[in-house]
């Protein structure tokens, strides 16, 4: 059964296959505080009307309305009729009431307006007018307007927004100071713990739902700081950007999306935590952009085996696999192998935490790192760059699906193995300048084909030493057998060389 990840406002995000890792929605961390004015309804239940009723005046839909111009875009084309075709009057008068006339797609085609509308959820954070929501909410929308329970209409304008993590930050004016709620510390939520939930569900108006916090820090493959909290408090279209509250009325996540197989709450929803949102809010609120932290580096995570094959223990850290020439990680002196297991003084427990980790330290800082090289630990001090907003993640490059190539050749862990020639970097489309003994060949049935090594890559390094020939390879790997490895850590690159660390068993 397909399933689909919706965002809350009702945007399709993708598309999963059941047991898949879903996408993103609400959660909330709790704060360990007594309910607000709790009545006893039945024994064991509490009633949340008393803390309903005081933030409810904070919670806001917002309308955005996108207006763009459809001029020679998606209009029926005007068939080329002649002076003494039948009909022909009607025909030029039916097109130029669409505005397209006989004289047809040209110039002369006045413009049309095509208006589509959004509707979701947000939450005032300043008394002053400061509102908060997902990015997805409002778009590029021309026209924002941000409704109040009590009916009030305010037109907003747009401070800042940030995609990475969903968020935008508008102000609205009035005469009068608003309601509005607090942030809450989301680190302080633990599974089990309470969570309401007020949106716009299907446009329906102010709607509130409860349930508990039921994981944190998911990973929903949304963006590069995925940390997302998940709840089953009932979360449907029309939430997006709506708060997610604890007991104590603070707001620990934004509801962002739901995963769902028909568009409706199934009890599995996700929120942005407000540890997470806390400081993007504050930067658009101060500079209408982001300022995150870069350290120039890029990262693998680390498996059983690989952290076998480096010494480590047990599997933890980020395992550097390049280095930005022009980041601030190479002149701190950082290196192509580093795991680097504590940034800034916070602990790295996987890949997935020091993107998050960098990006929330102040540019400028100069922030001690803790690598584990060559089984040793060493700390390096780097003073952390600015993250462009428009830098990607880089992608890995496509693997040529070449026939393998029939000169002499070695084998070792299921590949056969060449030196480069000027045949096969150009069969390969080997950049001039990359350094490694070419893979011709990949067994299907072995280890390394497992970890998806591809005929065209080159080994760079075995065991975190560099390899010049095939005959390079096996004696490192013979040495490798000798200390009782039973995995070698290759450093393979692709044909534009890229690198990343591949553990593939020995024997």
């Amino acid at each position: 059964m397909a399933l689909k990840i919706v965002s809350a406002s009702g945007h399709v995000r993708a598309a999963l296959v059941a047991g898949a890792a879903a996408l993103p929605l609400l959660a909330a961390p709790v704060v360990a505080q007594p309910p607000i004015a709790a009545s006893p309804l039945v024994q064991g239940q509490i009633s949340l009307a008393d803390l309903a009723e005081r933030v409810m005046p904070a919670v806001v839909n917002i309308s955005a309305v996108t207006t763009s111009d459809t001029r020679g875009r998606n209009l029926p084309q005007l068939p080329q009729l002649g002076p003494d075709t039948p009909f022909g009057d009607l025909f030029e008068e039916f097109f130029n009431r669409r505005g397209q006339g006989q004289q047809g797609q040209g110039q002369g085609q006045p413009p049309q307006q095509r208006r589509s509308q959004s509707a979701g959820s947000g939450f005032v954070i300043d008394s002053s007018g400061i509102v908060i929501t997902n990015n997805h909410v409002i778009g590029d929308a021309n026209e924002i307007t941000v409704i109040f329970n009590s009916g009030l209409r305010l037109k907003a304008e747009i401070i800042g927004k940030d995609t990475k993590v969903d968020l935008a930050v508008l102000r609205v004016k009035h005469d009068k100071p608003l309601d509005a709620v607090k942030f809450g510390d989301s680190d302080k939520m633990r599974i089990g713990d309470p969570v309401m939930a007020i949106g716009n569900p299907f446009g329906l108006g102010s709607s509130v739902s409860s349930g508990i916090v039921s994981a944190r820090n998911r990973d929903i493959q949304q963006g590069p700081y995925d940390t997302y909290i998940q709840t089953d408090a009932a979360i449907n279209k029309g939430n997006s950007g709506g708060p997610l509250f604890n007991m104590a009325g603070e707001v620990i996540g934004i509801n962002t999306a739901i995963l769902s197989p028909t568009g409706g709450s199934v009890g599995i929803g996700f929120a942005v935590p407000s540890s997470l949102a806390v400081n993007v809010v504050d930067q658009l609120r101060e500079f209408g952009e982001t300022r995150r932290g870069w350290l120039g580096v890029r990262i693998q995570s680390v498996d059983d085996a690989t952290a076998e094959a480096l010494g480590l223990g047990t599997a933890r850290g980020a395992l550097v696999a390049g280095i930005d020439d022009k980041g601030p990680a190479k002149p701190a002196g950082l290196e192509v192998g580093d795991v680097i297991v504590k940034f800034d003084g916070k602990e790295v427990k996987d890949s997935r935490d020091l993107p998050r980790i960098v990006a929330g330290t102040p540019v400028g800082k100069d922030a001690p790192i803790t690598v584990v090289r060559k089984g040793k630990e060493v700390v390096k001090t780097v003073k952390l760059g600015r993250l462009e907003d428009g830098e990607k993640v880089q992608q890995a490059a496509a693997k040529p699906n070449a026939e393998p190539a029939k000169p002499a050749v070695t084998t070792a862990l299921g590949l056969e193995l060449s030196q480069q020639t000027d045949e096969l970097r150009k069969r390969y489309s080997i950049k001039d300048g990359t350094k490694g003994v070419v893979i011709t060949k990949v067994d299907p049935n072995s280890n390394a084909a497992d970890k998806r090594i591809s005929i065209g890559e080159l080994i760079v390094e075995v065991g975190q030493e560099a390899v010049n020939s095939p005959e390079d390879v096996t004696k490192r790997l013979d040495t490798l057998k000798k200390e009782g490895k039973k995995s070698a850590l290759l450093l393979v690159a692709n044909g534009q060389g890229e690198v990343r660390f591949v553990a593939v068993t020995i024997n």
